[in-house]
């Protein structure tokens, strides 16, 4: 993938755009991730800081996160913890654990607790799902705080189920947007039933994630279309991470590409929806890469873990972990260098009843305009998009 210069002339009238709500073309965003130069990557990343101000001020939302289970019955070929690989680390956190976890970090400052498992067979199976249906519930009783559940691709009713018990967020990702690629990822599984499954937790009044997932063979055309198709959809938070290559899985042997594609996605992302969350997980690099993350614009820090508590990471299953380096403490030393500081939990929850009312009076559900739209038919149903995505771009 090679990176340009542009004329500064118009990279300023791309920027100049953005900071005035207008849209921005596939070709603009395809420019702005393609950039090289220091000068005009500092540009676009001091815009996207720009517009986390005007909507954010100063305050950024953390979340705490607990890989309860790390189980699971598809073969991602991106992925660790794909059913096949031996040398992933395996266990199930019982009840007790998890709420002792969550507690520990509610009382270490988070906002929300992110609840996260592989497709666990023995929860998918007839009756599995009431165990983390009762999970649910007592985290929520002892800590106070907004639920986030990372469970997969769950069937309706046990959705409907988790919005009938106070869930805030589901978190669905697709990877890629690209269906071509998305098959050679997410190996069996439904394109169209992931994007689905998204739409109908919003519908149950839900908020969404969606995310995608940088160097496993997408071009730069197929990020401007995920952030696009992201957009489109209205989630309430997108996620870009970079591929961190995992023993004993098809892509073992890919090179990691340089970070700063994930920088310039994540300002990019600031610039196309200026009012949505935007993570900088400390999963990819640990504490020492969330610096950038938030000079890029993003306004939530993910996957904070306690130490001593025999969790593991998804990217990275110890980074920085058991040091203590991926807890609330360390996270508020790096936000305090940028002038930055950690909201009030009634911050937090102000705005998730700010979109909760948009979800419940109709609006902001898409993004674009609904004639500019394209529909691709995908696998198990349609997906609608921007105008001129395609979602098989070759590779």
């Amino acid at each position: 993938m090679t990176l340009f210069s542009m004329n500064k002339r118009y990279l300023d009238g791309i920027l100049y755009k953005a900071e005035s709500g207008i849209s921005l073309s596939h070709r603009e965003i395809v420019n702005l991730l393609t950039l090289e130069d220091t000068e005009s990557i500092q540009k676009v990343m001091k815009s996207a800081r720009k517009l986390r101000e005007q909507h954010f001020g100063n305050k950024l939302f953390l979340y705490g996160f607990i890989y309860f289970s790390t189980y699971c019955k598809n073969h991602c070929t991106f992925c660790f913890y794909r059913k096949t690989n031996s040398l992933s680390p395996r266990y199930r956190k019982n009840l007790s654990e998890v709420v002792d976890i969550a507690a520990r970090l509610a009382d270490s400052g988070v906002h929300l607790i992110d609840l996260t498992m592989g497709e666990d067979p023995d929860i998918y199976r007839t009756g599995g799902f009431d165990v983390l249906l009762e999970m649910i519930d007592r985290v929520k009783v002892t800590t106070g705080l907004p639920v986030m559940i990372s469970p997969g691709v769950i069937p309706d009713d046990i959705l409907e189920k988790m919005s009938d018990s106070g869930v805030t967020w589901y978190a669905l990702y697709q990877e890629t947007h690209n269906q071509l690629l998305y098959r050679k990822l997410r190996v069996g599984q439904g394109f169209a039933a992931r994007k689905n499954k998204r739409l109908k937790a919003r519908e149950l009044g839900m908020l969404v994630e969606d995310g995608m997932l940088l160097g496993v063979g997408e071009t730069t055309g197929d990020r401007a279309d995920s952030i696009l198709c992201m957009k489109h959809e209205g989630v309430h938070q997108a996620r870009v991470m970079s591929l961190v290559p995992q023993r004993q899985t098809p892509m073992a042997g890919r090179v990691a590409i340089p970070r700063i594609n994930e920088y310039l996605c994540i300002a990019v992302m600031r610039l196309l929806m200026p009012d949505r969350l935007i993570p900088a997980s400390l999963d990819v690099d640990g504490i020492k890469g969330l610096e950038m993350r938030l000079e890029a614009g993003a306004n939530v820090v993910t996957s904070i873990i306690p130490s001593s508590s025999s969790l593991a990471g998804v990217s990275q299953s110890t980074l920085d972990i058991e040091q203590g380096l991926r807890a609330v403490p360390e996270v508020k030393k790096i936000l305090a260098g940028k002038g930055l500081e950690a909201a009030g939990l009634g911050e937090y929850s102000a705005w998730i009843a700010s979109q909760k009312g948009k979800i419940s009076s109709g609006v902001g559900e898409y993004d674009e305009n609904p004639n500019s739209r394209r529909t691709a038919s995908g696998a198990g149903g349609s997906i609608s998009c921007p105008a001129g995505w395609t979602g098989s771009s070759a590779n």
